[in-house]
């Protein structure tokens, strides 16, 4: 009889096809949270995969006691109890590096959105650009060039890394701050070049990132990073970008930085109340939002399905 796996938040085809073929049978239905242990226990399910929205919390994991894994297809895990799980004997396993240059790139696009206003101009174009044509031409008329910036990475693990590569393709300064990570060489495939190129980046101070960044991205696994006394650090006109988690930057302190022009634009991909975020966060005219799709690329997505199902195989057969 096949081990039973719920894929309760998806996986890819490639993925699923890999574990049918380990003698796994995958269901991918979605069973609502609520309804997850009865799905669980009268299934027989022995492994279950999610991504950001299921949460694996302790009254599930103890309701279930014939489940071995948990996996989650993505990098962080905070919708996972995950030392409570492996106390219990479940193994509990993530994907870190697949999805990391689809983050990335997300982070750039969110970037050269903010330096060229094209996050509000495709707002207002739609309502008033037959109307007020000159007014908006003049309204966006002072963009910013990225190249020759310095952007301030905050966390510089695989993903910042990844934001990192781009960021000197584009001619900027990269500068880091990781209380983990001294240094690292980032590699930079360069159309395919033979020979490696590779640039040092030497992590700093928080304090220094702050006071020397154009930009700043984040990439740390959760906490409450950015408040008011790390905005009054930054240099005014400072553009932050979140593509971690939601609530690294405090909303509050935020909307008053935006408010006040400290910061002229922010970007975010994650809110402190997903999926619920507050309607002055939406409405506000100087952030960029994308509904937490960083890892939302069919190429990532297949990374992710590969990388997961190898370690259910490994782990379960």
């Amino acid at each position: 009889m096949s081990l039973k796996i719920l894929a309760n938040d998806g996986i890819d085809a490639q993925g699923k096809a890999m574990l049918e073929k380990a003698g796994f049978m995958v269901v991918t239905e979605k069973v609502a949270q609520e309804n997850l242990a009865a799905a669980i226990n009268n299934e027989n399910y022995v492994a279950l995969t999610v991504r950001s929205a299921t949460k694996v919390r302790k009254d599930l994991i103890d309701a279930c006691p014939n489940l071995k894994l948990i996996g989650r297809g993505g990098v962080g895990m905070d919708n996972i109890d995950v030392d409570y799980a492996r106390s219990k004997g479940i193994e509990v396993v993530n994907t870190p590096a697949a999805s990391s240059h689809s983050v990335a790139e997300l982070v750039f696009a969110h970037l050269f959105s903010c330096v060229r206003f094209l996050y509000d101009s495709n707002r207002q174009m739609p309502v008033n650009g037959a109307v007020q044509f000159d007014v908006l031409k003049k309204k966006y008329a002072k963009g910013m060039e990225l190249k020759g910036k310095t952007i301030g990475i905050i966390g510089f693990g695989r993903i910042g890394q990844a934001v990192g590569k781009i960021a000197i393709g584009c001619g900027m300064r990269v500068i880091a701050y990781d209380p983990f990570i001294n240094e690292a060489n980032l590699l930079l495939d360069i159309m395919g070049a033979t020979d490696n190129v590779f640039v040092k980046i030497t992590t700093i101070p928080l304090d220094d990132l702050l006071t020397e960044s154009d930009f700043i991205s984040l990439h740390v696994p959760g906490g409450n990073v950015i408040t008011k006394n790390e905005f009054e650090k930054m240099k005014t006109g400072v553009c932050i970008v979140n593509a971690s988690r939601g609530g690294v930057i405090d909303e509050d302190d935020l909307i008053e930085a935006l408010n006040s022009g400290k910061v002229a634009h922010a970007a975010l991909d994650v809110f402190e109340n997903e999926p619920n975020p507050r309607k002055e966060i939406l409405e506000h005219s100087k952030i960029s939002l994308t509904p937490h799709i960083g890892a939302a690329t069919d190429e990532a997505q297949e990374r992710i399905g590969i990388e997961l199902s190898n370690l259910i195989i490994d782990n379960l057969l």
